[in-house]
């Protein structure tokens, strides 16, 4: 799986970012993205292995990508190759066809949405 940035700047100051978990009760690959990367990559998190994996109908995997940035502002998305047989391709994973976005927040607040919460609340500062 590799990180694509579509387009990254300098944080802007007046946003507020926001974190949400999506997912349900399921066992995952997790992976970070340093998005201040100069070449953001996935990298597996909790010792757990890198790509690749194999998978099928009765064995599927669960990944979940935690992507962040401290200065600047990025649009991505993700790009995972896969191959069945003689067959292969990439899969574009994006927001319905738009990169994600990520935005920094020195200084800033940041708000959280827990997975099964009720509304956003204000995320704790490192």
């Amino acid at each position: 799986m590799c990180v694509s940035c579509a387009r990254a700047r300098r944080s802007p100051g007046a946003t507020t970012p926001w974190v949400s978990d999506a997912g349900g009760d399921v066992s995952t690959k997790s992976f970070d993205v340093d998005l201040d990367s100069g070449r953001p990559d996935t990298a597996p998190k909790s010792g757990q292995r890198d790509f690749p994996y194999k998978v099928s109908e009765s064995d599927p995997e669960v990944f979940y990508v935690t992507a962040h940035a401290q200065a600047h502002d990025v649009s991505w998305y993700l790009e995972l190759d896969w191959s069945s047989g003689d067959r292969h391709g990439t899969v574009r994973i994006n927001d319905n066809g738009k990169p994600f976005r990520t935005s920094g927040n020195v200084g800033r607040p940041a708000y959280d949405y827990p997975l099964g919460g009720s509304e956003w609340l204000k995320a704790p500062t490192d």
